[in-house]
């Protein structure tokens, strides 16, 4: 049984991500934990209209299974992770998916589920798990966790930058949950902060969820046209984070990364700091942290939680974990918060400028194909290219441990891997001539597909 992808479990709710199915799941987490000794969760949702129904589903699971529940409402998904910390968590939440689909994130202890524990609840929902006793079954009670989270975000973000007072930045929420939590945060901060679909509103009549130069075409026009110093623009649960700079064009992702990442490492007194981050991540973001004196780990993509876990248990110190757009802030928890990466960023913004902040960054051009490739036959068309990629680019470092990836003498980089969730090989690439080199190198992917099609 495949339930969680890279980000929880997310799907239809009339055809996967049913009442049933929360219920199954939310009782086998239940029972999961009792085993170990928890009997506490903190249960929370984001605005999606089908929320409240399988966070009631959610919390017939957990208490069947004897667990205490402490229903916390609408909330932001780091507001959950927040208030999982000493007990666990369940959200109900698809972040940017369509408002016809949700989904199930579990956290323990402020951390997401990683791979073992999530195959672990697959088997158990697979087997089906029976209530515990009558007399065994939870409680569900009522509480708060947005003020004590915003809180706390404001007294972290102080660490960085300055403050902000006369910098106006402009805030699209996207009828998301980031509507409850940044535009407070930044105006504690002193920011001056205009927002746009501010209201949650589960069918998100402003834009799409998804955060894309597309989708936040109205955020773009108003901060170009000098409504704003700079825009931000969040998902449906308050994760990811997209900034858009004076001229209204969107920073690239890897941009700001490697502005965190960068600034966390020189912040660090670690003798040797790490940022985590995924394949598809530029070289940009090894170039400053290997300046400011750190090094960079790459784990598999939707993992980021697994390679903290790693490097710790190995004895390193992570100063910073990231994938494009979603950012673990880990002096402050070991979640992706999108609503600490707009604190922070608005901080250093008021004290550098977001030109500054840019300017050490090498941005080269970038691109992203997608070859098409049947699911059947992806994992031998990846072997194929094992073999064929390093031979067609002689003087490329190479890394196999997450599809294939080429880095060059220049910091040029390419990563072929296959999709997920679609018949597709994908392809990045960084280059000062993208154009060319990705489409040298999708001709060596189809080479490979057509091979052992």
């Amino acid at each position: 049984m495949d339930l969680f992808g890279t980000a929880g479990i997310r799907g239809d709710v009339t055809e996967r991500v049913t009442p049933e199915l929360v219920l199954d799941v939310a009782r086998a987490l239940g029972d999961h934990a009792r085993e170990a000794g928890d009997r506490e969760f903190v249960v929370g949702r984001d605005g999606r209209v089908t929320g409240p129904a399988l966070a009631a589903a959610a919390e017939a699971g957990l208490a069947s299974a004897g667990a205490t529940v402490r229903r916390i409402g609408q909330v932001p998904t780091p507001a959950l992770a927040f208030a999982s910390r000493g007990r666990r968590g369940v959200m109900l939440t698809a972040s940017h998916n369509p408002p016809t689909d949700n989904g199930v994130k579990a956290f323990v202890d402020g951390v997401e589920y990683g791979e073992a524990a999530e195959t672990a609840i697959e088997g158990r929902v697979a087997d089906g798990v029976d209530p515990t006793d009558w007399d065994e079954w939870g409680d569900g009670v009522d509480g708060d966790v947005l003020d004590a989270y915003r809180s706390a975000v404001v007294e972290y973000a102080r660490g960085f930058g300055a403050d902000p007072e006369g910098v106006r930045v402009a805030v699209d929420c996207g009828n998301g949950m980031s509507a409850v939590a940044t535009p407070q945060v930044l105006r504690e901060l002193g920011a001056d902060v205009v927002t746009l679909n501010a209201t949650v509103d589960g069918h998100f009549p402003g834009r799409e969820s998804k955060p894309t130069p597309e989708s936040l075409t109205d955020l773009r026009e108003f901060v170009r046209d000098g409504g704003a110093e700079f825009g931000i623009g969040h998902d449906g649960d308050g994760d990811r984070i997209v900034v858009v700079d004076g001229d209204g064009e969107v920073v690239h992702e890897d941009t700001v990364l490697a502005i965190l990442a960068e600034r966390y490492v020189r912040a660090s007194d670690a003798a040797d700091p790490v940022v985590v981050t995924t394949p598809n991540a530029s070289g940009r973001i090894d170039e400053r942290v290997e300046s400011a004196g750190g090094r960079v780990e790459r784990v598999a993509l939707g993992y980021l939680h697994d390679g903290i876990a790693s490097v710790r248990e190995s004895g390193g110190d992570v100063a910073f974990a990231a994938e494009p757009w979603k950012h673990v802030h880990t002096d402050f928890g070991d979640w992706i918060d999108a609503v600490a990466s707009a604190a922070v960023v608005t901080r250093l913004v008021a004290e550098e400028g977001l030109e500054g902040l840019r300017a050490p960054v090498t941005e080269r051009p970038y691109r992203k194909v997608s070859v098409a490739c049947p699911d059947d036959d992806k994992a031998a068309a990846m072997d194929r290219l094992a073999e064929t990629l390093p031979a067609a680019f002689p003087d490329a470092e190479v890394d196999p441990e997450y599809g294939v990836r080429l880095t060059f003498p220049d910091a040029s980089w390419t990563l072929v891997r296959p999709s997920g969730t679609e018949p597709y090989v994908r392809v990045y690439a960084e280059h000062d001539d993208v154009d060319p080199f990705v489409e040298e190198v999708a001709g060596v992917v189809e080479s490979a597909v057509e091979a052992v099609s």
